[in-house]
């Protein structure tokens, strides 16, 4: 990351938790055929910290996080974003919570392919509501912060994996939201590459003030995180603070 990023966010007063979670429990499913993915879990998350979500597949971790972006709601329990109830909102009133104070990175980078890095992200900033006068510079500022503004009019084929990513993380926090949820960032990446997205996902925390949430099964990410949460059957079953 080159130069002083331009990110940060408005500090605020208070300790109180930006995610706190209660009595969370979500079934598939009806009658015999139901099946419950998350039993009861609370869990209290402050601002400004990078956590990872970790276990093994079908734990449970993925459905937290998604619950989390308020992509689905609980069969029971609530999820409290930045104090708001996200449970008792409306579809749309969700959705625009996701636009425009959440970003979403998922295991595939879900790029527009015939769209530059910069055409990426200016166009999610227009679906989160960010005026045209400030989109050219939040775009670029994102795509400097993660290093690739000088590939900024690439496209998703002419860059590398660990590229494509990055333009993923611009994208996503470009304007600048509160929380950054993200599906196994490095999952699809070599050991070297997942190693500078651990990073600027680091600095985002440091640097820029955002809270970061993230799936993992990558030992890595466990040397950088502040604090690591273990899934097994629906259940928090183990919480490291490092």
């Amino acid at each position: 990351m080159a130069g002083t990023p331009q990110l940060k966010l408005p500090q605020e007063e208070g300790t109180d938790a930006l995610l706190r979670v209660s009595g969370l429990k979500r079934t598939f499913g009806r009658g015999a055929a139901a099946t419950t993915v998350l039993q009861g879990v609370d869990l209290s998350i402050k601002a400004g910290k990078l956590i990872a979500l970790k276990g093994r597949s079908g734990s449970g971790k993925t459905t937290l996080l998604n619950l989390l972006a308020a992509l689905d709601l609980p069969t029971e329990g609530s999820v409290r974003f930045d104090g708001q109830a996200l449970n008792e909102l409306s579809d749309k009133a969700r959705g625009e919570v996701r636009r425009r104070r959440m970003g979403l990175i998922f295991q595939s980078f879900a790029l527009f392919p015939l769209m530059s890095a910069y055409e990426n992200v200016e166009f999610a900033m227009r679906i989160a509501g960010v005026p045209a006068s400030g989109r050219k510079d939040a775009a670029e500022q994102a795509l400097d912060f993660v290093g690739l503004k000088p590939r900024m009019h690439h496209r998703p084929f002419e860059m590398s994996g660990g590229e494509q990513q990055r333009t993923a993380i611009a994208r996503a926090i470009a304007h600048k939201p509160k929380l950054l949820l993200a599906d196994e960032p490095t999952a699809e990446l070599d050991s070297r590459t997942g190693l500078h997205i651990l990073s600027v996902l680091r600095g985002l925390v440091k640097e820029a003030g955002m809270t970061v949430i993230m799936t993992t099964h990558d030992p890595a990410i466990m040397e950088v995180v502040d604090e690591v949460y273990e899934l097994e059957d629906g259940i928090i079953v183990q919480a490291a603070k490092l």
